[in-house]
């Protein structure tokens, strides 16, 4: 190709209700991007950039915290949880936890770590769930419970409160654990609760944050926040070792400082989970839809006849979960209203025939 000619992207303006992850980038985040990209920084987060993203994080969380931005959500989670257990632990999660299903096995095959999973229940853990697999302490022949790990929100859309997590937290410590808050959808849960972060995080006893920004608008990227830095160790070296260590790492970290800037994170959730309310509102009445979970943030988990389910796909993105008729319809920070509307009229036009 001729270096001198036009490179040109064709897109396609469509939307869908499959995930937060088909969404694009926030304006405010890619202007921040280009904010940047002026002279030279230096590399590997000793930047100016992330020296200021560590003091947001401060201000939001109100003392001391450690900040380590890293690619994705993923390589979050698998550095946050090797930084709190030793290599002979495991993690207590939910079955249906993002670390458990949506990891492709990431923390046991990088991390060698154990998941022992419950039930739960909506999607969430309690203390009850946590003790029936923390047990057998002492025992060689058992991998031994060293953290719990907690979706917030949860994989099925529902939302733990500040003192449901103090409770999960207060047990866990009593056992000897150590407790990890896995926030793809933090944003989500804070504008869900209206409360700030640190009531349901740093305040209701989580040693170890894995604090999410791209499905909420940013490019890519994610922060671990070490909260409680007595149980934490290593997290650095995770980092790089796991091949999460971004060497130009303030684009990373603007992204982020975009987003905690007058509170863009909390007001791009609040209008994905009011969608996502919307969306309930308008289905809920339709002959043969059937909401099946609460609508804590922005996911909406409904049952349809699995024959509208494949005929509505054809034209529309968005996932089944463990049945051909239970689906999944997630709402993001630039979902329209009148996106829903078209959506339910062909919902209805194909449930009516």
């Amino acid at each position: 190709m001729n270096p001198t000619e036009e490179v040109r992207v064709t897109t396609q303006a469509w939307r869908g209700f499959a995930s937060d992850n088909y969404a694009g980038v926030h304006p405010e985040v890619l202007k921040a991007v280009v904010r940047v990209n002026e002279g030279h920084q230096i590399a590997y987060g000793d930047d100016t950039i992330t020296a200021e993203l560590q003091e947001r994080m401060v201000a939001l969380f109100g003392t001391e915290v450690g900040v380590y931005p890293v690619f994705n959500g993923t390589g979050a989670n698998v550095v946050a949880l090797s930084a709190i257990i030793r290599q002979w632990e495991a993690v207590i999660c939910t079955a249906t936890a993002h670390v458990h299903m949506d990891e492709g096995g990431a923390p046991e095959k990088v991390a060698g770590i154990k998941l022992w999973t419950v039930p739960g229940v909506q999607g969430k853990l309690t203390p009850d769930l946590i003790r029936s697999a923390a047990h057998d302490f002492g025992f060689v022949h058992y991998a031994q419970p060293g953290a719990v790990t907690i979706t917030q929100s949860s994989e099925l859309g529902t939302v733990y409160t500040p003192d449901e997590v103090s409770e999960i937290s207060a047990c866990t410590h009593e056992l000897g654990m150590r407790v990890h808050m896995d926030g793809a959808r933090l944003a989500n849960a804070v504008a869900s609760l209206d409360v700030p972060v640190a009531d349901f995080t740093i305040n209701a006893g989580v040693d170890i944050l894995s604090f999410g920004g791209t499905k909420n608008g940013m490019l890519m990227g994610e922060v671990v926040v070490v909260l409680n830095p007595d149980v934490v160790q290593g997290v650095d070296y995770f980092r790089k070792s796991f091949m999460q260590l971004n060497s130009k790492m303030r684009f990373a970290s603007a992204q982020m400082i975009a987003m905690l800037s007058d509170d863009l994170w909390i007001r791009s959730a609040r209008h994905a989970n009011e969608m996502a309310q919307y969306l309930k509102e308008r289905v809920e009445g339709i002959p043969g839809v059937k909401i099946e979970l609460p609508v804590d943030a922005n996911a909406v988990f409904a049952r349809i006849p699995a024959d509208a389910v494949e005929r509505l796909q054809s034209k529309w993105k968005f996932y089944t979960w463990d049945a051909p008729d239970f689906v999944r319809w997630m709402c993001s920070w630039d979902t329209k209203a009148g996106d829903i509307d078209l959506f339910v009229a062909d919902i209805e036009k194909v449930l009516a025939t």
